[in-house]
């Protein structure tokens, strides 16, 4: 029997597409959405205004935009993986020519009802380009200096962009996100050989750069490693972020002061507590236990993503299925590590839990596409 008679004999159609959702990673995004829910009200001072009522309609949307995008064929997703980059890139030059500027940065486009950051399509739209791309390209080939160049070039492309707007976080998300999907394909062990010797050169390079005309960061960024080496510094400047943020992480303890009892984020100590660092709210109000469980329910969903992934015949609903898994692990683990201290401070949500809307939608729509996958791969 040949792949395509087994694959129509064997996908499910209609309204019994919905048997086949993969409804434990439905119920965890559900469950982590419903602790920022619960932050969200918090912060606000026990109040569902402004925060976690706009929250709610926009996970209410998005749930139903996933659920309309699992219904899709993923051959569908296959073929629109191209245009979907091109749009996403086309966007994230737009937003050098008539973005909006917010707190130094240019990284929004106004479109009157809501604020779209385009980087976070392009998260997305990488993963999708570069899934489609491994999955034309014949495995004998994935390794040729030539067809190794092209998807670097495609990775390239949006991550100096995002660079200049500037947004160091997300250029480093799209960068590791387009390199794991390359590392799935099979590229050749020998350039990620060259890739890590590179990357400590560049590392070499960005702080001998420091104070001379050809700079490679910006003051602040430089500034932010200070202060992630040594938060003492300028406790009152630099500092103040992540030290704040150590004190709240520190006084919840196991079990934490209990909800809305968390006098960092009552008193208005830890900065941007409804955003970038929302986590460290949830850990002085419900601890040690509340922060695991979160992380828990995080790892559930990339458990249940990389067995579907491992499960489907399908090549590029697979490595769609890993890059997405990858880009979450990205998104919660480099939040957590900055507001601990282990990282420095670049402006990463967390993922459902953070208040946001493009983050919020773009992470759903993702999530659209691996339902679909996992719908119509071949059983």
């Amino acid at each position: 029997m040949s792949y395509l008679t087994y694959h129509a004999k064997y996908v499910p159609t209609g309204p019994r597409k919905i048997l086949y959702l993969n409804w434990p990673v439905i119920l965890l995004l559900i469950a982590v959405a419903s602790f920022g829910f619960l932050m969200l009200y918090s912060v606000a001072g026990g109040s569902a205004e402004p925060w976690m009522t706009p929250q709610i309609e926009r996970f209410a949307l998005g749930l139903a935009l996933m659920f309309v995008v699992a219904m899709v064929p993923i051959w569908f997703w296959r073929n629109l993986a191209p245009l979907a980059y091109l749009v996403s890139l086309a966007l994230l030059v737009g937003v050098e020519l008539v973005g909006e500027t917010r707190m130094g940065a240019q990284r929004w486009i106004d479109l009157g009802f809501m604020r779209l950051q385009p980087s976070e399509l392009m998260k997305v739209a990488l993963v999708m380009f570069l899934a489609a791309y491994y999955d034309w390209l014949p495995t004998r080939r994935v390794s040729h200096p030539v067809w190794v160049a092209l998807p670097l070039l495609v990775i390239a492309m949006p991550v100096v962009l995002t660079l200049i707007q500037p947004d160091l976080g997300t250029a480093i998300l799209l960068f590791v996100g387009g390199m794991t999907v390359m590392f799935l394909a099979g590229v050749h062990w020998a350039y990620w050989a060259t890739a890590i010797a590179g990357a400590g050169g560049a590392i070499f390079a960005v702080f001998e750069s420091r104070g001379t005309p050809w700079q490679l960061l910006k003051d602040y960024q430089y500034r932010r490693i200070d202060t992630l080496l040594d938060p003492s510094t300028d406790p009152l400047g630099a500092g103040y972020h992540i030290t704040q943020a150590k004190i709240a992480l520190g006084s919840g303890g196991w079990t934490g002061r209990g909800f809305m009892q968390g006098t960092q984020s009552r008193l208005n100590f830890l900065p941007e507590k409804h955003t970038d660092f929302i986590f460290t709210t949830l850990a002085e109000e419900f601890g040690f236990v509340g922060g695991f469980a979160l992380l828990m329910l995080y790892v559930g969903i990339i458990v249940f993503c990389v067995i579907s992934a491992m499960t489907n015949r399908d090549r590029f609903s697979a490595l769609l299925t890993y890059g997405v898994a990858m880009t979450l692990f990205l998104y919660f683990s480099v939040n957590m590590a900055m507001v601990m201290g282990l990282a420095p401070v670049v402006g990463v949500p967390l993922p459902l839990v953070s208040y946001g809307g493009s983050a919020m939608l773009v992470l759903l729509l993702a999530f659209g596409l691996v339902q679909s996958a996992h719908v119509h791969k071949p059983r």
